[in-house]
């Protein structure tokens, strides 16, 4: 039977995914990930180099699965917050690159792929610009980072969360949700205002 290399490789990315969005890159360990795809660690070294090469691959997949799901569609401030709505939506669903996020800065120097992210991550400035075209880039990536960081926050600080509200739920997530997308349109408006 012929090896599939692709599946191995997916087998491993998700399985990387998940140990380090548990423990980061410096707590992951190689045999972990191999054990929970099922598959030879050396793999893992075959296919991606080494552990902090693998981290950099999983990080890259994650983001850009975000950056490719959601995006922002139609204008004003209401398209804004529709966007923020999705953006948390997705993180709902993906909780894993929240947390990778949160491990590339505490453990790493710079971001992986700066030149590559930053590309993205200026398509992403001119497509809110788009959405509000009074705003300037700096406008622009400023209420893009804050609705990334609102939600972000709610899976990487959900002990704090639970302090306040207690053990989360379906309606719990909704009152969150709403919060982040009423934050998100005053603060578009607020900059709109601000840019005329």
């Amino acid at each position: 039977m012929a090896w599939d290399t692709a599946r191995t490789q997916q087998l491993l990315l998700d399985a990387a995914a998940r140990e380090f969005s548990r423990v980061g890159l410096a707590g992951a360990r190689v045999d972990r990930i191999a054990a929970d795809a099922g598959v030879n660690k050396e793999r893992i070294y075959q296919y991606f180099g080494k552990k902090h090469e693998l981290f950099g691959v999983v990080l890259q997949r994650e983001l850009h699965g975000l950056l490719d799901a959601v995006s922002v569609e139609g204008t004003g401030t209401k398209a804004v917050a529709d966007y923020a709505g999705r953006v948390f939506d997705y993180h709902c669903e993906h909780p894993e690159l929240s947390r990778l996020l949160m491990w590339e800065g505490l453990e790493l120097g710079a971001p992986h792929a700066l030149i590559e992210r930053r590309a993205t991550c200026q398509r992403k400035v001119k497509g809110m610009r788009e959405a509000l075209p009074e705003l300037t880039d700096v406008q622009a990536r400023d209420l893009l980072i804050t609705i990334v960081t609102l939600s972000d926050g709610w899976h990487v600080l959900s002990n704090l969360d639970q302090l306040y509200f207690g053990d989360p739920d379906e309606q719990r997530r909704l009152q969150r949700r709403d919060a982040i997308v009423t934050a998100a349109e005053a603060i578009a408006e607020r900059l709109s205002r601000q840019s005329v």
